[in-house]
């Protein structure tokens, strides 16, 4: 579910749906000579009956028949109407466009022209559930993509009897929830940044923060009342800024944004995200991972080092695939790319990076292409290594039996004095030598790491909160993943530390760990810690960066309360990296209490957010400790 302040742009990067832009006549003129299109309706068990958009090959005379490739989606299966084709092939890419499969795209229960009522990730049903008789009409994602297959091979001539199903952002949700109890015709899965744990990290909440910016924004042209089917959705309210940082900070509080101006309670989805600000039952149910159990078709899981939404989804879905399922075939796909960019023609380039090779055709031609074909075909040979992955600090792919890669070092970054940042590691080791004769003024024995002061503070101010970006943007800036961090290096309330320089390259790999020790004045706080790599020429490249609502520090379902002033500590996990740091740069790392209007502010008193007044919005002394008892400190894995 892409939350992009653009929706219109997020749907023509990610989506294969008519909402896009106007296809050209020519193309679509050859699709039209080669391919004949079905809409249909397809009842599911309950009766509830989805619309359904079939492009089958008109060449029946082919040596063998044709296999099935499905989308699901939220955001149309259209152009609808037999006489209307879609543009640019009839597939999700020109390259299994040319391969002539059957091609189908659904609109997804309570959306567009499919009848029923539309559940946001809808919850997978208990195990069991699907069984005849008493729960024979029990449904979810499964149950009707399962209904939609077994319609498909009964009704659409010229098929080979196999399934493959596809989909990015929301629809790559789809391609998950097909997995549990699959049909046995579904052969091949690819869910690529796919939605997956809306609480934790995908697009609603990160680590229990709410992500303000995409959220307004998507949910005035998706959570839209829909009383019957419609093949157009109009906005909630009008909508446009120049300056969205000054727009949010005027707005006030996160409950000013139900006002008669804007939502005024018109959105279900906005509402049930105010009213479950704990990772409550809604949220549990929804995270698909749990459901993740008993897969037999293959998978390969696709995603960005710099999806702004997914990323989260795509490396935990792939890893609650391994864990769930021993002998699964269920590969990994991570490349430089954001959401939804190996869909594009050309990734070459994204802001200042120039990747040297055009990765979105790489990843179609030589990995999605062979899976679909390999499984679905049986054509050619599909067996890459278990985890493809670009390498975002020297410009190339590798490939490992494992992801995280193994065999791998524990190495701490820790947080001291002055500015400063100590890699250390054991002493023992043969790696630590690696590390000593990489920073030669290190010493890399942990008892020494010292600092001569207890803390370093910064006020975190609610009225004059650390932007996301620089510069002022009235959409999301979809750079700033990777952004030079120089200009958030100069304020006061961002505390920045500093490594030696390298003499040796340093990879990293896998998840990092930030593990702090702070207080604060009020009763609760919000921290953001980022991982930089500082370049020769002062560049501070952000390589991963993540936020945690800290009364969420010991439990997401049971909030707590800061004792003012009281040193607490503050451990959570950031999304993984595949990073280099080369040589003459340094490792860096930034904490600050606020990303905004990228994520909502926290009061920093303990009250719920959702509801709170202007009142309750407070500045705050933050103190981040570095002393022997205290020791904050980022936790990597660095590769041999």
């Amino acid at each position: 579910m892409t939350r992009s302040l653009v929706l219109a742009a997020a749907l023509a990067l990610t989506l294969p749906a008519a909402a896009q832009a106007q296809p050209r006549a020519q193309d679509t003129a050859a699709v039209r000579q080669n391919y004949v299109k079905l809409d249909r309706r397809i009842r599911m068990r309950d009766g509830v009956q989805l619309y359904t958009v079939i492009y089958v090959p008109r060449d029946a005379s082919a040596a063998a028949p044709y296999p099935i490739v499905m989308t699901r989606t939220p955001y149309s299966a259209g152009p609808y109407g037999e006489n209307h084709y879609r543009g640019n092939g009839p597939g999700p890419s020109k390259e299994l466009s040319a391969e002539k499969y059957i091609f189908v795209y659904q609109d997804v229960r309570g959306r567009y022209l499919s009848e029923g009522q539309f559940e946001e990730m809808t919850p997978a049903l208990p195990s069991g559930a699907k069984a005849t008789g008493k729960n024979a009409t029990a449904h979810d994602e499964s149950t009707d993509t399962f209904d939609t297959i077994e319609w498909l091979l009964k009704n659409v001539p010229n098929n080979n009897g196999r399934v493959g199903m596809m989909g990015i952002s929301y629809p790559g949700f789809y391609a998950s929830a097909a997995l549990p109890n699959a049909h046995p015709a579904l052969k091949a899965v690819s869910p690529q940044a796919p939605v997956t744990d809306e609480f934790m990290g995908d697009d609603a909440r990160h680590k229990g923060a709410f992500f303000l910016l995409d959220n307004f924004d998507f949910t005035n042209d998706f959570d839209v009342p829909r009383p019957q089917p419609v093949t157009k959705y109009e906005p909630l309210f009008n909508f446009s800024t120049k300056d969205a940082y000054t727009f949010f900070l005027e707005l006030g509080p996160l409950k000013n944004a139900n006002s008669s101006k804007y939502f005024n309670n018109r959105a279900r989805i906005w509402n049930e995200y105010m009213q479950h600000e704990n990772y409550d039952a809604y949220w549990q149910s929804r995270n698909i991972r749990t459901a993740l159990t008993g897969v037999k078709p293959a998978v390969l899981v696709v995603g960005g080092w710099f999806d702004a939404e997914d990323l989260y989804g795509a490396l935990n879905t792939y890893q609650a695939i391994e864990k769930q399922n021993p002998g699964a075939t269920n590969r990994l796909v991570m490349g430089p790319w954001t959401h939804g960019a190996w869909a594009r023609a050309d990734w070459s380039k994204f802001g200042p990076l120039n990747f040297g090779s055009n990765t979105s055709e790489y990843y179609r031609q030589a990995l999605e292409t062979p899976f679909f074909n390999f499984y679905l075909k049986d054509k050619g040979t599909f067996d890459p290594a278990e985890a493809t992955v670009f390498n975002t600090g020297t410009n190339e792919w590798k490939t490992y039996p494992a992801w995280p890669p193994v065999p791998a070092e524990a190495r701490t970054l820790y947080l001291q004095d002055a500015g400063k940042l100590a890699v250390t590691g054991s002493a023992e080791s043969d790696f630590a030598k690696t590390l000593k004769n990489s920073v030669p003024s290190l010493d890399i024995t942990p008892a020494k790491v010292k600092s001569q002061a207890p803390f370093t503070q910064y006020t975190s101010d609610l009225a004059n909160p650390v932007p996301y970006t620089d510069g002022i943007r009235g959409s999301r800036n979809n750079e700033y993943v990777m952004e030079d961090q120089r200009f958030a290096s100069k304020r006061p309330d961002v505390l920045t530390f500093r490594g030696e320089l390298l003499a040796q390259a340093l990879t990293v790999a896998g998840p990092l760990t930030a593990d702090l020790w702070v207080s604060t004045s009020g009763t609760d706080a919000d921290f953001i810690v980022k991982v930089i790599d500082e370049q020769p020429d002062g560049t501070q490249r952000l390589v991963r960066a993540e936020v945690m609502r800290g009364r969420f520090r010991n439990s997401f379902s049971k909030p707590e309360a800061f004792k003012p002033n009281q040193p607490t500590e503050v451990k959570y996990e950031l999304p993984d990296v595949l990073h280099t740091f080369a040589v003459g740069h340094r490792l860096m790392v930034q904490v600050q209490s606020t990303w905004f209007p990228l994520v909502d502010r926290n009061p920093q008193t303990f009250v719920p957010i959702a509801t709170a007044d202007a009142k309750d919005f407070q500045k705050a002394t933050i103190k981040v400790y570095h002393d022997a008892g205290h020791a904050s400190a980022v936790r990597v894995s660095v590769l041999p």
